[in-house]
């Protein structure tokens, strides 16, 4: 599935950063960087399910906002890009 991962993590203080970095590396380690607060993640069900479960860990109900979008296949050829950064062919090879 894919599903795009957006997040507002409040900085006013260390532990809003900490919390930040902490965010994105989870979501560096199941999706790629579109935009600096917007993955995009093609997962496996059991995936979906970690990935979810440590950012509902990390994230501040009160402070910050995180949403989960889930794209279809017809949503995904839809998608335009526009600007700077190559977008990434999600389908193939990611690890090189």
């Amino acid at each position: 599935m894919l599903v795009l991962v957006a997040y507002d993590v409040s900085t006013q203080d260390a532990h809003g950063r900490r919390r930040l970095r902490r965010v994105a590396q989870e979501c560096e380690n199941f999706g790629i960087r579109v935009q600096k607060s917007l993955f995009e993640c093609v997962l496996r069900d059991q995936d979906w399910v970690r990935l979810k479960s440590r950012l509902l860990n990390e994230f501040d109900k009160e402070r910050d906002s995180l949403r989960f979008y889930f794209l279809d296949e017809l949503s995904r050829s839809k998608t335009e890009h526009h600007g700077a950064g190559k977008p990434t062919d999600m389908t193939g090879t990611l690890i090189a």
